[in-house]
């Protein structure tokens, strides 16, 4: 299945949780977005580790991610090196291994476009060491 996207923790939550801050913002750019999105396991360990045992928001992100609308793109051992090199080169940050594995799904599969709240980290991010990821929604005050 070819990915038009990447997707973030941070987005996945937004959409499956009404009163998620970025709730609508999520919404309305999930909607603008060719699916399925990609993402990585480690991107959906964080998803179910932030959900805890709510079986209804469990329930939820399996519907949302057995939906299509997602496709999980596989990081092997060959990934492991390219992995280690994006969390040092921005260590400052510190890059967490699920942005590292976006980041190199997005070298990888040459894509520009990600789902995300986390604008600040995928602003300063560069595909190929250069171009800019197209980020959605954009930015929001909240108040």
């Amino acid at each position: 299945m070819v990915a038009h996207g990447l997707i973030d923790t941070g987005a996945i939550l937004a959409l499956l949780k009404r009163d998620d801050p970025w709730h609508e913002a999520c919404q309305q750019a999930f909607a603008r977005v060719m699916v399925p999105l990609a993402t990585s396991t480690a991107v959906l360990a964080e998803l179910f580790h932030l959900l805890g045992h709510n079986r209804r928001d469990v329930a939820a992100a399996w519907g949302f991610l057995r939906s299509g609308a997602v496709t999980v793109a596989a990081i092997a051992d060959t990934d492991m090196a390219e992995l280690d090199e994006l969390m040092a080169r921005y260590h400052d940050r510190p890059m967490d291994f699920a942005d590292a594995t976006l980041v190199h799904l997005a070298n990888r599969e040459s894509l520009t476009t990600i789902l995300t709240i986390d604008h600040n980290d995928f602003e300063t991010y560069r595909i190929g060491g250069r171009k800019r990821f197209r980020i959605l929604p954009e930015h929001l005050v909240l108040s």
